[in-house]
């Protein structure tokens, strides 16, 4: 894998290959349906997708949410996976980001692109910060051998990766700023852990919720920061609010499938560099080889430094972390975080493997055209079960008491029952206004669509994917009785 750490000032800054600057406009009013079950009508202004010298796309952290606690009607024929308007963006861009087919060239972008960041970050990177950013033209290069990666695609993820540096950069000159925030306890944090659509965001959402307790939001882990005055708050709230609608723009459906707000708790993997998120956008095998060599001990104590940033000079409370992924580093949470608790929530693996691979596909389509769903199926069954039995082998290690085990089908059949349980099982108190947001997330009006998928257009069985995890599904129905 080539560096980056030689090349933080050798390289001429600019605009990176070509990108336009085309007209804003606002866009029509638009049906939003925000997590859980609630429609509502919204006037929403969709700045232009484009702004000088760069497009941004937001596809940060894989947001694999729960599915709604009620049934709802089918997706009408205009809720597509990718919009008409992506198709025809995507050919504008086509003539100026021909760097997206050639990973030296996609490597030789990101070093400028990294090189500006540095600039005007006024930090001068260490060996940790050289390989950080070498990682993610790594990630850039894997992106560059996708057949059929797309503009938006290439585009989307060359400014998530700046935006990754340029937070990174931030929370080191911070600290380094003000050493106290490197003593700020991270007492006990409780970690939502899990295969994805297994109600891990419902569970997040509650949980994080109450008086005593914080889930980072996403735009705090995006632009992580000591407490700013209100009104630079609103308006990074407000910046991550267009990207957002930009995505959901081009794919209608990954809103109905995994809505997702700047000022709502969300995913670790917005901060955290090494993930399998970018896996879920397109097919590559040569990120997941190298993916599954890493030592993510550093990502771990990366996040914690954000939280630290997050919790300095404001209320301390007891955090509330949550992504799927978390399973598969049971241990790695514990040494870093040694007072931790796991909340790991199981959901029939058949049920689960449509659904997310559906999810999957969405996403994919925005980044890469021809997706082979066959392909989708086979890749994430193998990730999918492989860290069940990863994180199943590692909690044998941890002291027993540190993990709750949720039954999706218990949770969502009655909530009244097995929150409050949970709260007790986590040495949290059940209290009133925790009964009232329950109520409300249970009482907000039904969905009118619906998110449909079927196991077979994965090329799977539920015969394989019970056989690739085990004795798995007899834990969950046996937590489920």
């Amino acid at each position: 894998m080539e560096t980056l750490s030689d090349n933080w000032r050798a390289l001429p800054h600019g605009p990176v290959d070509g990108l336009a600057t085309l007209p804003t406009k606002t866009g029509p009013r638009h049906r939003s349906i925000d997590h859980y079950g609630s429609l509502r009508s919204d006037e929403v202004s969709s700045r232009g997708l484009y702004s000088q010298r760069r497009l941004w796309l937001y596809c940060g952290p894989c947001r694999r949410h729960s599915a709604p606690l009620r049934t709802i009607a089918s997706i009408g024929p205009r809720m597509r996976r990718i919009s008409y308007s992506a198709h025809v963006v995507n050919g504008l861009l086509t003539p100026f980001t021909a760097v997206r087919r050639d990973p030296q060239r996609a490597l030789e972008a990101w070093r400028r692109k990294a090189s500006a960041v540095v600039e005007r970050s006024g930090i001068v990177p260490d060996a940790e910060d050289s390989a950080f950013a070498d990682d993610l033209g790594f990630m850039l290069q894997c992106f560059a051998r996708v057949p059929g990666l797309t503009p938006i695609g290439w585009i989307g993820q060359l400014s998530n990766a700046a935006s990754r540096l340029e937070n990174r950069l931030r929370i080191k000159r911070i600290i380094a700023e003000n050493p106290a925030v490197a003593a700020e306890p991270i007492d006990d944090p409780i970690f939502v852990v899990g295969l994805p659509r297994t109600a891990t965001s419902l569970t997040h959402k509650i949980l994080a919720r109450s008086e005593p307790h914080r889930g980072p939001l996403l735009w705090e882990l995006i632009r992580t920061d000591l407490e700013q005055d209100p009104r630079t708050t609103a308006k990074r709230i407000g910046a991550i609010e267009k990207e957002l609608n930009a995505t959901f723009k081009f794919s209608p459906l990954y809103d109905v499938i995994h809505p997702v707000r700047a000022d709502q708790p969300e995913e670790s993997i917005a901060i955290m560099p090494r993930t399998y998120f970018p896996l879920s956008c397109a097919l590559m095998p040569d990120y997941r080889e190298w993916l599954d060599q890493v030592d993510v001990t550093a990502d771990y104590e990366y996040l914690k430094q954000a939280l630290q940033v997050l919790q300095h000079g404001r209320d301390r409370r007891r955090w509330i972390l949550k992504f799927p992924g978390h399973v598969a580093h049971l241990d790695t949470i514990h040494k870093v975080f040694p007072g931790a608790q796991i909340v790991w929530t199981h959901r029939d693996p058949v049920t689960v493997m449509g659904s997310f691979c559906s999810l999957v596909e969405t996403l994919g389509r925005v980044h890469a055209r021809g997706m082979d769903q066959h392909e989708i199926g086979r890749m994430w069954l193998g990730i999918l079960s492989d860290s069940i039995e990863q994180g199943r082998s590692k909690r044998l290690a941890l002291p027993r008491e540190s993990v709750v085990d949720v039954s999706y089908h218990q949770l969502v059949a009655d909530p009244h029952h097995y929150v409050p349980a949970l709260y007790e099982r986590l040495g949290a108190k059940w209290t009133n206004s925790d009964a009232a947001n329950l109520e409300g997330v249970l009482n907000g009006p039904n969905r009118d669509r619906q998110h449909e998928y079927a196991l077979d257009r994965y090329g799977l069985s539920p015969a394989q994917v019970e056989e690739a995890f085990g004795d798995y599904s007899l834990l969950v129905a046996n937590l489920r009785s």
